[in-house]
């Protein structure tokens, strides 16, 4: 009887715990960048300041408790003894080596101009380039100099400096980086397709793109019925069919078609 009961039990495997974590933090992520493809330019722009501006802030309290023993190192002469050069560039020291309140704020004010320009620019252009790219990096770099206090007395020439040097280093990483991720040939038409789904969290679903062959061209001409055809959920097409509505160019695309 015993034996007949252990042969008729179904012993259910258990799942790991961290891919259990894991699955549900990328449900989160995607429920959470659907929402906010929905919303706003001003209330998107305002979410991804605060975000990044937050996890700017973490890490710069991290670098700040590494270079905090630097900058109680570093030498705090009087100012009358100094000249202006030469305070300009103590500033700068200290501003790379401050403590972690102060590397917080610098770093929170960086990654969150960065990320809210980089949003605006995505939004308003329909697609992320070098130039976006570039222009975010300028506005992060003048305003790090201008919180940072590396400026010294020309604050509004360093600023432009130090934009001009952010876009400069940000462009050549993005050419870089381009470049050594080039997609296979056939992914070229759907490099569109690819950045619309990942912005939405729908990654997932580029295969069937592929599988339907719906590539960058089709994206003006996508309805439901061609979106359930390739085997897309509800929530998701409604997601895709939203996103090109309110994209510029694809909508003006498909006022020409009409």
């Amino acid at each position: 009887m015993e034996r007949g009961k252990e042969q008729g039990m179904v012993v259910m495997p258990q799942q790991n715990p961290l891919e259990q974590l894991q699955a549900k933090f990328k449900e989160v992520e995607s429920n959470f960048r659907g929402w906010l493809a929905k919303q706003s330019l001003p209330v998107e722009a305002a979410v991804v300041t605060t975000t990044s501006a937050a996890q700017g802030a973490a890490i710069g309290a991290f670098m700040g408790t590494l270079t905090n023993d630097v900058s109680s190192s570093l030498p705090t002469p009087p100012q009358a003894s100094l000249d202006p050069q030469a305070m300009a560039s103590l500033k700068q020291a200290q501003a790379l080596s401050g403590g972690p309140l102060f590397q917080a704020r610098n770093f929170s004010v960086m990654t969150g101009v960065n990320a809210g320009i980089s949003c605006v620019m995505k939004r308003l252009r329909g697609k992320e380039d070098v130039q976006s790219s570039m222009v975010a990096a300028f506005g992060s770099g003048a305003m790090f100099s201008l919180v940072s206090g590396m400026g010294g007395p020309n604050q509004i020439a360093n600023a432009a400096t130090s934009g001009l040097f952010f876009a400069l280093v940000q462009g050549g990483l993005f050419q870089l980086g381009q470049k050594f991720s080039q997609p296979p040939a056939e992914d070229v038409y759907y490099s569109r397709t690819r950045s619309m789904l990942s912005s939405l969290g729908l990654q997932n679903y580029e295969k069937n793109f592929k599988k339907g062959l719906l590539t960058d061209n089709t994206l003006p001409l996508l309805t439901d019925s061609a979106l359930r055809d390739v085997k897309i959920p509800p929530g998701p097409r409604l997601l895709i069919l939203d996103h090109i509505q309110r994209d510029p160019e694809l909508k003006e695309k498909q006022g020409r078609r009409r």
